[in-house]
């Protein structure tokens, strides 16, 4: 692959660091995306030669997002959607699924990645009778958050509050713990928190992590399933509970995939 991300105007490229790998780009590289420069793909191959499972878990992960999403929309009546740490655009991003089942959906994106901010116009779109909105923020300032999202959706009403691999990024569990704690707070009953990160459930995805965080990106911490199900402390958890992500409600996205990958999540109503 030789496509690099094709990004002309030149402040958001100065605000693009292309010497060090970088996740979410390197997660796009995995799921066969092109918006990713060679660091990031020789990161990737690097990561992929200790932990070769390491696609699967991405696809895993992604078919998770959807059928959470899916449930969401379709099954629960759930209308609007706080996506923090959306990441590059892909294949079935919120909005469409959502939009998909319901099209007066509204959704907001959170990133604070300058590759990401760039590609906001492919996420800004939108039904007619829905809303996408993007904003720029920092995972770590929840109240600016809660704040900005407010502008478009409306907190009185259930939200799903999705953090879809990117808690590992906080590297004080604690800390992670009372970020989740504090958006949850700010949501109405009858809302959900969609939620998963990669777990340290296999040697390989450790000793691949240690190799990458060494590397000078920003780290990603591994835990285990059970400091993950403590991210939904206080709401009550669907079936079946923080489970691997290909076997959270498998339809046939989850076709082809092993019944165990090293990503766990869960989905979880706010009374």
């Amino acid at each position: 692959m030789t496509d690099e991300p094709n990004i002309s105007d030149p402040e958001t490229l100065s605000k693009i660091d292309t010497t060090v790998p970088q996740s979410a780009r390197i997660w796009n590289y995995w799921l066969g995306g092109k918006d990713n420069y060679e660091v990031d793909r020789v990161a990737g191959d690097a990561f992929r030669e200790i932990f070769p499972g390491i696609e699967t878990g991405a696809r895993a992960a992604r078919y998770f997002l959807a059928r959470a999403v899916r449930h969401l929309a379709a099954e629960e009546g759930i209308r609007q959607f706080l996506d923090i740490g959306t990441g590059l655009p892909n294949v079935d991003n919120t909005h469409e699924i959502a939009q998909r089942v319901a099209p007066e959906c509204k959704i907001v994106y959170v990133d604070n990645d300058p590759l990401v901010l760039a590609h906001a116009r492919a996420l800004l779109t939108s039904t007619p009778e829905g809303v996408t909105n993007y904003v720029d923020a920092d995972l770590r300032e929840p109240a600016t958050i809660v704040r900005e999202a407010g502008k478009t959706l409306d907190f009185d009403q259930p939200i799903a509050l999705m953090l879809m691999g990117i808690l590992g990024h906080i590297e004080d569990y604690d800390e992670a713990r009372s970020i989740v704690r504090q958006l949850v707070d700010a949501l109405p009953p009858g809302s959900y928190l969609v939620q998963y990160d990669s777990t340290n459930t296999s040697e390989e995805y450790v000793t691949a992590i240690q190799q990458y965080n060494e590397g000078g990106s920003i780290p990603y911490i591994l835990r285990s399933p059970e400091q993950i199900a403590r991210y939904f402390d206080g709401l009550e958890l669907l079936e079946p509970g923080v489970a691997s992500c290909s076997r959270w409600r498998p339809d046939t996205s989850a076709w082809g995939l092993p019944a165990e990958v090293h990503q766990y999540g869960g989905v979880a109503l706010k009374h």
